[in-house]
């Protein structure tokens, strides 16, 4: 395999437990978006050219170390980069046939929370906390499905048994503080389902929960996308979620993306070496006690000041001259599966 990198997908967990209800229609299509940030530093090009595409029905996870511009690109997707310092400079955001960036502000409004719902990392500071759990809740209900405040509430109530939360009638009037952290993410999730979105961007939202309410919520996700179609873009650092939730993974470096492939062929055959180096640092149960986990050289660049050439080279093991003064884009190298590097994909394979 790969750089003497072993994958057997037959040991990860999940791999093949993944419901696939994917459709060929295009829910969300993100063309050379570019999204910038103007510091006291300079020009921070936290998107720089990033191109995906999500179908109706499919999960896609987008991975890569922190500030790579993951979360950016998921909250210019909706259009909530604040400005200043933030700003989106140019590309195209087409979801359902409409260009986000065109519309107005007051469409947009009537998108979000609606159309795309977003869970967000940390709950604490996402919910109000001097609003009611249930008047947070039923806001997007009354907002957006026009349910009155008796049939908002009682959505609400179902929302939160849907969710996990017992004696949800009771707790539906309590304050976010009165909620362990897990118990608030559950909540995001419960507003996020309460529209039945379209199209649902969860960025980290397992982060800082234990493994048992981790699994509850990607399965409550889950069963969402299952049920009524939604398309999900999983935001996460956790490449065994992604094993197990998700049908393809987006590979992301300072930036854009430098791999994308179905979630078999990048477990198995990853092509790009920052993708290579990912899955190496991750333990694995089936290697030897005394084995050290390989780690990628250097840290992650400094968006203001981005390298020549291709972003990962200083830390690439198989970087040459041509890598330092020109940057690859992605190619397809077999079907479904892009890459964005000149190294010679069969010499990584020995």
């Amino acid at each position: 395999m790969n750089a003497g990198i072993e994958f057997h997908t037959s040991t990860i967990p999940g791999l093949f437990l993944r419901k696939m209800t994917t459709t060929d229609e295009v829910v969300l299509e993100v063309k050379n978006l570019q999204t910038f940030f103007y510091t006291s530093e300079g020009e921070v090009r936290a998107v720089d050219g990033l191109n995906y595409f999500i179908r109706k029905g499919e999960s896609v996870g987008l991975v890569g170390e922190s500030a790579c511009g993951k979360s950016v690109s998921a909250l210019s997707v909706l259009r909530l980069i604040p400005y200043p310092p933030g700003i989106i400079v140019g590309g195209e955001i087409i979801f359902q046939g409409q260009d986000l960036l065109k519309v107005s502000e007051e469409e947009m409004r009537h998108i979000r929370g609606n159309r795309i719902a977003m869970i967000f990392q940390e709950p604490t500071t996402s919910l109000n906390p001097v609003l009611t759990v249930k008047r947070q809740v039923s806001e997007s209900l009354e907002l957006h499905r026009g349910l009155d405040k008796e049939q908002s509430l009682q959505e609400t109530i179902r929302l939160l048994k849907l969710v996990g939360i017992s004696d949800a009638e009771r707790r539906a009037d309590g304050y976010p503080f009165h909620f362990s952290g897990g118990m608030q993410q559950r909540i995001m999730v419960a507003m996020a389902l309460s529209c039945d979105p379209q199209l649902l961007i969860a960025d980290e939202p397992t982060t800082s929960l234990d493994v048992t309410v981790q699994a509850q919520l990607l399965e409550i996700i889950a069963d969402l996308r299952n049920r009524l179609g939604t398309a999900v873009l999983l935001i996460t650092h956790n490449l065994g979620v992604v094993a197990r939730y998700v049908d393809r993974v987006n590979v992301m470096y300072a930036g854009n993306l430098v791999e994308t492939a179905s979630t078999d062929e990048i477990y198995g055959n990853p092509k790009h070496p920052y993708t290579i180096g990912l899955l190496a640092s991750v333990p694995r149960l089936d290697s030897e006690r005394k084995e050290s986990l390989r780690l990628i050289k250097g840290l992650p660049p400094n968006l203001s000041r981005l390298p020549g050439g291709c972003s990962f080279h200083p830390r690439c093991d198989y970087a040459f001259d041509r890598c330092q003064v020109e940057m690859p884009i992605l190619e397809e190298v077999s079907p479904g599966h892009m890459r964005a590097c000149f190294y010679d994909m069969d010499k990584l394979k020995k």
